[in-house]
């Protein structure tokens, strides 16, 4: 009786998707870790700004910023484990999103008493949290406007737009101070993209899924002779810390601060569809309908429950993206595993700082490998999109174009409404939209004829009977 259930074991291991395996124990825990190397940083960053504005103490802001490790390790449990119709169930990072950033010190620098910045800040955002959960699964049939010219062009814009964070890092960690850009960082980015490129060029196995890690390490241990590396947060962290629910007070809601947070949460769920269609792409499990709203569930809940432990705006982690790409690992268990460590550092300031002792000029340096994999997702993705159509070609050229102007010329929207440059300064939100749009005027509106309208980017898992041929309904 044994021979034929280990077959059928066999057989159910054989057609288990990859986002489904449970890995060994080590590799869970290492490849987890990576993932929280990866966006750390960004993590952290909005607390230390948003903080660092309102005058909270080092005590204080040490506080804020475990909160929102806290808070991003339960939004990635959401994620990737999933609960009822709550979470995409892919390998999705979640955490504080860096968009929220400029319309949270708006509300600090309007606030009187600095005292309730944080209060109003956390009102707005649990109702713009409920509010996105509602809409959730409207804002979802949307992917049908997503076929692969419109993803390639957004998957690449994420990878393109992410690399100016990478070569911010490798400037070093004080854009004020008089060494940043120096030499000596620039060279610690280098080293550790060499030992990145070298261990994914003549490893194997585990280990070379696992370099970017590794490159961190060995990174941070070179920086030490340099003067960068900075060991004192472990030192002075406390060995245990729990975020007590309001700790800042109680929430308060004012409209000013709730419509602006709402328009914040409209820009996150934007890209969060965009980032789960290129995570679908990229893991052989394209993100339908019913998948993304799950995940915009995930992600609007999430940010609901947040404030709670004075944690912020949650979203997807596009960096992460990147690191799936180049490890090939695609198991939701080990990003859960990642969520796991996210809420340990919430719970233990001391664990979260070792993480922080990692140098910024090292971060850059496997940033550029992380980043650099997102955009080439996104132009495999855009071979498949049909690119000898004219009018395809167009859509990519007109999208990179408009998603590029926050980036090649940040000053670009400076006479807009501060409201207005929420969405306009994001060129992943604008990208997306000009795709959309151009996609929907070029292959769909008044199509010229029946070649265009049959050979138009199908959206993966579409059927060919919806909207594809002449004379047919409507898709659903």
């Amino acid at each position: 009786m044994a021979k034929p259930s280990s077959r059928k074991d066999a057989a159910t291991a054989a057609a288990q998707h990859p986002v489904d395996e449970r890995l060994p124990a080590l590799k869970m825990a290492t490849t987890g870790l990576q993932h929280v190397a990866a966006m750390y940083a960004g993590v952290v960053a909005p607390p230390l700004i948003v903080g660092a504005a309102v005058g909270l103490s080092a005590t204080e802001l040490t506080f804020l910023t475990g909160a929102c490790l806290f808070t991003a390790g339960l939004a990635t449990f959401l994620q990737t484990l999933g609960v009822w119709n709550i979470g995409a169930r892919l390998p999705f990072v979640n955490g504080v999103t860096f968009a929220g950033v400029a319309p949270m010190l708006a509300v600090v620098d309007s606030t009187k008493d600095k005292d309730d910045a944080l209060p109003v800040i956390f009102g707005a955002v649990i109702v713009a949290g409920i509010l996105g959960f509602v809409a959730a699964p409207f804002f979802s049939k949307a992917v049908r406007f997503f076929p692969p010219v419109v993803t390639g062009t957004v998957i690449t814009l994420i990878g393109i737009s992410l690399m100016p964070v990478a070569f911010g890092w490798a400037q070093g960690p004080n854009p004020a101070a008089d060494d940043y850009g120096s030499r000596k960082f620039l060279a610690l980015a280098g080293i550790t993209l060499v030992i990145v490129l070298l261990l994914r060029r003549f490893t194997r196995g585990f280990v070379k899924q696992i370099a970017v890690l590794l490159g961190l390490v060995v990174g941070t241990l070179v920086a030490i002779p340099f003067g960068v590396t900075d060991f004192d947060p472990v030192t002075q962290a406390d060995v245990v810390g729990f975020p007590t629910p309001f700790h800042f007070g109680a929430p308060q809601f004012t409209a000013a601060a709730i419509l602006s947070l709402c328009v914040v949460m409209v820009v996150s769920m934007t890209e969060s569809t965009a980032d789960m269609l290129a995570l679908g792409e990229i893991v052989d499990r394209p993100a339908d309908e019913k998948t993304i709203a799950a995940g915009l569930r995930a992600d609007t809940l999430g940010s609901a429950v947040s404030p709670l432990f004075n944690g912020f705006m949650c979203s997807a982690f596009a960096q992460n993206i990147g690191l799936v790409a180049m490890t090939k690992i695609r198991s939701r268990y080990v990003v859960a595993t990642g969520g796991g460590f996210l809420v340990l550092m919430g719970l233990c300031p001391m664990a979260a700082s070792l993480i922080a002792v990692v140098p910024r000029p090292v971060l850059g340096g496997a940033g550029v490998v992380l980043f650099g994999s997102v955009a080439a997702s996104g132009i495999q993705t855009l071979v498949k999109a049909g690119l000898d159509k004219d009018n395809n070609v167009l859509i990519v050229a007109v999208s990179l174009a408009v998603g590029l102007i926050p980036i090649s010329a940040p000053e670009f929207y400076h006479a807009f409404p501060e409201t207005a440059r929420i969405i306009l300064d994001s060129g992943i939100s604008t990208g997306c939209v000009a795709a959309v749009v151009l996609n929907l005027v070029f292959n769909h509106i008044g199509s010229g004829s029946e070649d265009d309208e049959v050979t138009a980017p199908m959206e993966p898992g579409e059927e060919i009977s919806s909207s594809r041929l002449p004379k047919q309904a409507p898709a659903h």
